[in-house]
């Protein structure tokens, strides 16, 4: 028995989210047939976090444990040849047999993205949220460092979230113009449901100047999702990247994270 890791791209448009659903196109099932074609056994893929219907991936680690004996460069190439052209397996590597692509990441990296100009771009519509108005970043940017740390998130959960409790500890957050786009780049130990889209949709109210950069933390401190804005469009949304060390962090088998 073999467990490999492999890190998967994908456009998600076309996809109705990562897990599998009855009668529904899945990142994940395309995963395991083109991964039964090739180990010639049925097997089961775990992964770092789902995403959602829409959402795209640079980044996602997955793994799955095989009796067949395959190079992991052989599992990289032999995936892709059975794979659909919006999904590629990037790399593939040898992991311990306790692996867990969930328990064991150390962080994940999201992007958004904004279109924000004029036009409309259809070559960019399945990436981005078009916003006309000129968005205020300077102002995006102090009403998003009122997120990091460690916080209770309860403003910025979906609901239905499984998650067992709302505490999360965001690390970094940056939010930049890049030509006719607005990036949001989100760094953090993990997220809620719809987490980085919350922010995304709240942020935007900022930066169209129908909220004030101190009226996020009023959100964030109320612990209320009606007290946030919509969930913005899942198109905008890329996870970026997972992190992992040589083992599961401290939070993971020592308890949940709680606030200082």
């Amino acid at each position: 028995m073999t467990r490999f890791a492999i890190r998967v791209e994908y456009v998600g448009t076309a996809f109705s989210g990562w897990q599998v659903q009855p009668g529904e196109r899945t990142v994940q099932l395309v995963i395991e047939q083109a991964l039964e074609r090739l180990v010639q056994h049925p097997t089961r893929v775990t992964v770092s976090g789902r995403t959602d219907s829409g959402v795209h991936a640079l980044g996602q680690v997955a793994s799955f444990v095989t009796t067949a004996s395959r190079s992991a460069r052989a599992v990289r190439d032999g995936l892709n040849a059975n794979l659909p052209s919006d999904v590629a397996v990037v790399d593939a590597w040898e992991v311990p047999e306790a692996f867990d692509p969930r328990r064991w990441s150390w962080g994940k990296h999201y992007r958004y993205r904004w279109l924000n100009r004029p036009s409309r771009s259809p070559m960019r519509a399945d990436h981005t949220w078009h916003q006309r108005r000129v968005l205020d970043v300077e102002a995006m940017k102090v009403a998003a460092s009122h997120l990091v740390g460690r916080h209770d998130f309860t403003s910025f959960r979906a609901a239905g979230c499984a998650a067992a409790h709302p505490i999360r500890e965001v690390t970094r957050v940056e939010v930049a113009r890049h030509d006719d786009e607005v990036w949001l780049d989100v760094w953090g130990n993990g997220f809620l449901r719809h987490m980085v889209r919350i922010v995304a949709g709240t942020l935007t109210e900022v930066g169209r100047g129908a909220e004030t950069s101190e009226w996020v933390r009023a959100v964030l401190q109320a612990k209320d999702r009606d007290q946030a804005a919509r969930t913005a469009p899942a198109a905008g949304l890329c996870l970026i990247e997972v992190r992992y060390e040589e083992g599961p962090p401290p939070w993971h088998g020592g308890g949940p994270l709680t606030l200082e």
